[in-house]
């Protein structure tokens, strides 16, 4: 488990998966994910199964505390690491809260901070990096108060409801994270 202040983040598990079903169902919720379409269970478990296997690069639950129950945690969203490059000590990550009634609480920023910190404290990476489409204003914020800034624009990266947008390349180094 991952501590946040707010939030904690835990491995998947098998009872999770029809929560992303019926998130990734939601067209708001893909419209800022890499995922077009909705998936379906089966699609689900085997991401499940490729994930219990990735080890270090697993995906996290996020967990926040119940509004009504004070020891139980609701899940509403994941996080991970992505392309971990050992050899130059960097990874990738991505945060979904998949659960709109959570968006605008800073629950994805706490979750953020945790992976990041995870990603410097416990595997020891000098850099951390993510790409966010540049219309994505909610995101963008989120990165800057964790101290990720902009280190690059690809063009016309993403096609999306008719058009192509942007996708900017956002990064935070050890050193600026520990300075924080």
């Amino acid at each position: 488990m991952i501590p946040g202040e707010r939030v904690r983040l835990r491995p998947i598990d098998r009872a999770d998966l029809p929560r992303f079903v019926q998130w990734f169902g939601d067209p708001e919720v893909r419209a800022n994910l890499l995922l077009y379409k909705p998936i379906g269970l089966a699609e689900e478990e085997r991401w499940f199964e490729n994930n219990a296997a990735a080890g270090d690069t697993q995906a996290w639950a996020i967990d926040v505390r119940s509004e009504t129950e004070e020891e139980a945690w609701v899940h509403i969203g994941s996080c991970g690491y992505h392309n971990i490059d050992w050899r130059n000590r960097c990874g990738e990550i991505g945060i979904v809260v998949g659960d709109r009634g959570y968006w605008g609480h800073g629950y994805g920023t706490d979750a953020t901070r945790a992976l990041v910190g995870w990603g410097f404290d416990t595997l020891g990476l000098h850099r951390v990096y993510l790409k966010v489409y540049a219309d994505n204003a909610r995101a963008i914020r989120c990165y800057e108060k964790v101290g990720f800034v902009v280190e690059g624009r690809l063009r016309e990266d993403s096609f999306h409801r008719g058009a192509y947008r942007d996708s900017l390349v956002m990064g935070i180094l050890e050193a600026e994270w520990r300075r924080r």
